[in-house]
């Protein structure tokens, strides 16, 4: 039996699965907000729960979580969860459950349960994608997790999205300190951000998209350079890594078009005579981070 835990900024999931993949148990409950012993104590509590109720006591946990951890000191860098930051999670939480415990990034925890069970499980290569709030991305070879010496590996939202042109201006500041950042073109916030700035209605993501569906021209012009730009991203992903597969998730990557119609604007910019990289969306939805997290 193995269990996993996502831990994101509103809400922790807990779940544990067997060997063949089949979900045992699975609850969520709120995340404490600023408050890194709260958060530690809702963990703890969760896994002693989820282990009673099933009877188990697993050698080790996977947890996802919003950051990274660095690995000059061991402590979490670059979590949205603000209290997360300069803390030693898997320490904290190994002293109190007496066992070991494995932390990676959600978004390496989201391709690590696409490349083990789900739309990329049949592939050697793997390059998992979120779409959603911020944009990541992570790597899995022969089933394994890259993560790299500095901790950042699949970090691709934070690279300048490539080839700009009119239609992608004015620039964009990103949080991170850059401009034009692919974060702050994919993400749900910097979509909905560039639509607002072109237009006298305000949308959000998931808005413009249905906009377009109902035949909003302005929309449809906003949601073809949406896939254009995600096609100039990945782009410059398949030009270094090659992947045998993409495999997209997050709340902007349930949308239909974007399959019907990468392909036409990922042979514009690959460095190849053909693309035939599948772009599939994901299997295991919104459950893939938790999973991953098992997985780990």
């Amino acid at each position: 039996m193995r269990i996993g835990i996502d831990l994101g900024g509103t809400k922790i999931e807990i779940i544990a699965i067997d060997e063949s993949s089949n979900e045992i148990y699975r609850e969520r409950v709120a995340t404490p907000q600023d408050s890194y012993p709260k958060t530690v104590t809702a963990l703890v509590q969760l896994i002693r729960d989820c282990e009673a109720k099933c009877n188990i006591t697993a050698t080790s946990i996977g947890i996802g979580i919003p950051g990274a951890i660095s690995p000059a000191s061991g402590l979490i860098k670059n979590a949205n969860s603000t209290c997360l930051i300069g803390q030693r999670l898997d320490k904290d939480l190994e002293d109190q459950l007496d066992r070991q415990v494995k932390l990676a990034n959600d978004a390496d925890c989201f391709a690590l349960s696409e490349a083990t069970d789900g739309s990329g499980q049949n592939y050697n290569s793997v390059f998992g994608v979120i779409l959603g709030t911020g944009v990541g991305g992570g790597i899995i070879i022969n089933k394994q997790l890259l993560q790299g010496p500095n901790a950042i590996c699949g970090e691709w939202g934070h690279n300048p999205l490539p080839w700009l042109c009119a239609d992608d201006l004015p620039g964009r500041d990103c949080y991170c300190g850059k401009d034009d950042c692919i974060e702050t073109f994919l993400s749900g916030p910097g979509f909905s951000k560039a639509y607002s700035l072109h237009n006298s209605v305000q949308r959000n993501a998931e808005g413009i998209w249905t906009a377009a569906d109902e035949g909003s021209e302005q929309a449809v012009k906003f949601c073809n350079l949406y896939i254009e730009q995600l096609a100039k991203a990945l782009a410059s992903v398949i030009n270094i890594l090659d992947p045998e597969v993409i495999v997209l998730g997050g709340g902007l990557s349930n949308q239909d078009r974007i399959y019907s119609q990468i392909d036409a604007y990922l042979g514009k910019y690959v460095f190849s005579d053909r693309v035939t990289t599948p772009i599939m969306k994901a299997t295991h939805g919104d459950s893939s981070g938790v999973r991953g997290a098992a997985w780990l």
